[in-house]
């Protein structure tokens, strides 16, 4: 599957809602409005995967001070288990590197398996646990990756 991705703002606000609505339940679909606020807020960044110009995926970080944390990342059901999601996840790890983060963190619902194991691919290591963070009052586990050195600015 060939992929692309770019760095979108808030002008792409309704794609991602889009994306968004397709990949949650609806307690945990951001709409366009949500979208907007968090793209507009200082150090947050989104990159756009898609595949001959169609998105089909994408993912939200913000970057303050030394860390970073990843907001949500989406894959279209369609296009999951072709690389995507790793491909979206280790680009962040380099922006939030080059944007000076030492460390960047997410949340993942104990019941994901599948994005359990692509973060920990990924190099994310276990920092803790949210008990009954989701709608469906299903855990969180709290994860963290140690950025690059050598990318930071």
């Amino acid at each position: 599957m060939q992929v692309t991705l770019q760095t979108v703002g808030v002008a792409h606000a309704a794609v991602l809602a889009c994306l968004h609505a397709a990949c949650f339940p609806p307690p945990e679909q951001w709409d366009e409005a949500a979208m907007a606020s968090l793209l507009a807020s200082p150090g947050a960044t989104a990159l756009l995967a898609c595949q001959q110009d169609e998105p089909v995926g994408f993912i939200l970080f913000r970057c303050i001070a030394d860390e970073a944390e990843v907001l949500t990342l989406c894959v279209l059901p369609a296009s999951r288990r072709h690389g995507v999601a790793r491909r979206l996840v280790g680009q962040a790890q380099q922006e939030a590197a080059r944007a000076g983060a030492e460390r960047l963190f997410l949340e993942v619902s104990t019941h994901n398996q599948p994005a359990s194991r692509l973060y920990e691919q990924a190099g994310f290591t276990r920092q803790g646990l949210r008990r009954r963070y989701y709608a469906d009052g299903s855990d969180a586990l709290v994860l963290a990756s140690t950025l690059p050195e050598a990318l930071r600015t």
